[in-house]
């Protein structure tokens, strides 16, 4: 079996360093906001090219707790992309503001740059990109249009470590940005982990401390939060597998550009990016209208695929009262779509023989 991701293979690399860095983490005798999460926020921080790094629970905190920092709530308006994971949405949701959803490019599956400004209102605060599935958002009409409406750009990086649009790397292309840092991710702990970036300082402070209760020093509390902390341990893990991130992220666009030359069957539409710095190939997701034969037809043969996503956010039942909404390219996209094996553990064989694979389908 070519197993889509392959995590256990991906960790071995680094054994010897994250043994170390347990050991380093269990002997200190702190496990939470302590040298490790210092050390993680400072590198990811330089990796990124912004000036802040907070480290929290998760990627969906991080979008959350940038919401709630700014101080948007009921009445005040997010325009999201219809494209998306749920998380995205549910960010938004969870601070009382109304989700606006625009239809993404079906070249690039990204937010449409062209069809944001129509959905702008007196009531919208922010635009929320997702570099989806690894590739960054074209951001000059969208950075343009915030200029214009005095809008925040919020970064939904959760997918998108590394990729770069006009030299900038996604965490530094907006206002703020939560990244993700689950398992599967390009850089991925082993358990939960996230962060929120940003240059402005006055929300860096913010973000911190409603991430630690609302406290800006012990038993001190400012602002009603919550309790999102990165883990010393995990932020140590992270440390250890950031030096590595480009290096893999390059295995992921040589395969992503092996499979883009050599699948040549018709019936499947391969996924288009405008430049190869902007993708960090998170995904390798392609489109086929039989989509259960074709994954069916690749199980029977060894090739283990991934759908990213089944349903799209306003046909789920949490918001079933976008239920006779339509968003037709969403829709096509999440009834298509399917992802085949790429990391940067995948073998030169596994790849010829997914490639194979995927042209002798009929």
């Amino acid at each position: 079996m070519i197993k889509f991701l392959d995590l256990h293979k991906i960790n071995e690399r680094f054994r010897t360093q994250l043994d170390a860095r347990f050991k380093e983490v269990l002997d200190s005798g702190w496990y939470i906001r302590g040298r490790q999460d210092e050390l993680f926020e400072k590198h990811f921080a330089t990796y990124t090219g912004a000036q802040h790094c907070i480290g929290v629970a998760n990627g969906l905190d991080a979008l959350n707790i940038i919401i709630k920092a700014y101080g948007f709530g009921p009445g005040d308006e997010i325009i999201v992309p219809a494209n998306t994971y749920i998380a995205t949405i549910l960010a938004v949701s969870a601070n009382g503001c109304t989700p606006v959803l625009v239809e993404p490019d079906i070249r690039t599956y990204n937010i449409h740059p062209d069809l944001i400004e129509a959905k702008i209102t007196p009531r919208t605060k922010a635009i929320m990109v997702v570099h989806l599935y690894g590739q960054a958002v074209q951001m000059q009409k969208i950075w343009e249009l915030a200029q214009k409406y005095h809008l925040k750009i919020i970064e939904d990086a959760a997918q998108a470590h590394g990729a770069e649009y006009q030299g900038r790397k996604t965490g530094n292309l907006g206002d703020a940005a939560g990244f993700s840092f689950y398992p599967g991710k390009n850089l991925g702990c082993l358990g939960d982990g996230g962060c929120v970036t940003t240059n402005d300082a006055a929300l860096a402070a913010k973000v911190r401390a409603l991430a630690n209760y609302g406290s800006d020093r012990k038993y001190h509390h400012i602002y009603k939060g919550i309790n999102s902390r990165l883990d010393e341990l995990q932020a140590a893990f992270l440390d250890v597998k950031l030096p590595y991130l480009d290096a893999d992220n390059a295995r992921r666009r040589e395969i992503a550009a092996f499979y883009r030359s050599h699948i040549c069957n018709p019936r499947i539409t391969l996924p288009q990016t405008y430049d190869e710095k902007s993708h960090v190939w998170h995904v390798f997701a392609v489109r086929v209208q039989n989509r259960a034969a074709f994954q069916k037809y690749l199980e029977d043969n060894g090739i283990q695929t991934v759908i990213h996503y089944p349903t799209p956010p306003h046909k789920q039942e949490a918001y079933r009262e976008w239920a006779a909404h339509s968003f037709p390219v969403s829709e096509t996209i999440h009834r298509e779509i399917i992802s085949i094996p790429i990391s940067p553990v995948l073998t030169d064989e596994e790849v010829r023989e997914t490639v194979h694979l995927l042209n002798a389908w009929k």
